[in-house]
């Protein structure tokens, strides 16, 4: 017993190419959208606020994850036999989470310091919503046959075909899916994040440093799970530091928001009114609006 990979992650429309990958994409982006454009209005911001700040997010967010990719795995795109033009073609793959969040925040700043939005209020916001956008990504590497971990026998092992397979697991047939121990985290932490916003009223930006550390957390460990080709240091990926370091940096943040910051801001755009209570729960918009969603081009 064991989970198949897909048998195609390219489809065609005459010459034009469906790829999964920039569909699972797609699809976490608009959910994303969904959660945090809830989760803002009961907050008490706009829908045209939050928009604005998306309009400029999403594509810093897309350039930031290149980046952090190109940064990272350079040894791809420059030196000897190297195309350098190589590194702006983001549709042969290559993008990274750290980054993707580092650029959407720019944006985000940008946007939120014009219009009056207090900015650790929405990263509050969009966390959750960040953490379904990525279990959802995640699924373009299940389609694509990548990033798996090591070989493996358990009842969920991941069938993996051959020509995909690194060099020195060629007779191993199965593998960790290491992209659906990071989906079913990210899922699992996004709940966790609406529930303990909910009950504690976070804010001053104590969710999204809660996100970054969780997600930092568990990224570590299915790191050390990877199998594929990555630049190391001292033994480990690369991707291990940085997660060991922002979840320190994430700790040491909380920390001083608890002592500093405490409670919740009233006012989150503009001259906004404070945000009435509501009695839904968040954590169903979480549950019920990730519900439905459902080439190489690799996520770090």
């Amino acid at each position: 017993m064991s989970i198949p990979s897909p048998s195609s992650s390219v489809w065609h429309l005459g010459a034009f190419p469906l790829r999964a990958y920039a569909l699972c994409i797609i699809a976490g982006i608009l959910v994303a959208m969904v959660i945090g454009n809830r989760r803002w209005r009961a907050r008490g911001g706009t829908a045209d606020g939050l928009e604005s700040v998306l309009v400029l997010a999403i594509p810093f967010g897309i350039v930031g994850a290149r980046l952090y990719h190109v940064a990272t795995d350079y040894e791809l795109y420059f030196g000897p036999g190297r195309h350098p033009v190589d590194a702006l073609k983001i549709w042969n793959g290559g993008l990274g989470i750290w980054g993707a969040v580092a650029g959407g925040a720019l944006g985000a700043y940008l946007v939120a310091r014009r219009r009056g939005i207090r900015f650790p209020a929405l990263l509050d916001t969009v966390a959750p919503a960040l953490l379904v956008a990525q279990a959802i990504g995640r699924l373009g590497n299940w389609f694509n046959q990548e990033l798996f971990g090591r070989p493996t026998t358990l009842p969920w092992a991941l069938e993996i075909a051959p020509q995909f397979r690194p060099t020195g697991y060629a007779q191993y047939a199965t593998f960790h899916p290491t992209f659906l121990y990071e989906l079913l985290w990210n899922l699992a932490m996004a709940v966790v994040l609406v529930v303990l916003d909910r009950r504690y009223r976070l804010g001053h930006g104590k969710v999204f440093a809660l996100y970054v550390m969780l997600y930092s957390a568990g990224r570590f460990w299915i790191e050390a799970l990877r199998i594929d080709t990555v630049n190391t240091i001292g033994g480990f990926r690369l991707n291990n530091y940085t997660a060991a370091i922002t979840f320190v940096v994430a700790v040491a943040v909380l920390l001083w928001l608890v002592r500093h910051r405490p409670g919740r801001e009233e006012v989150v755009e503009g001259s906004a009114t404070p945000a009435p209570s509501t009695s839904s729960d968040d954590a169903d918009e979480v549950s019920s609006t990730a519900g439905p969603a459902d080439d190489h081009s690799e996520t770090d």
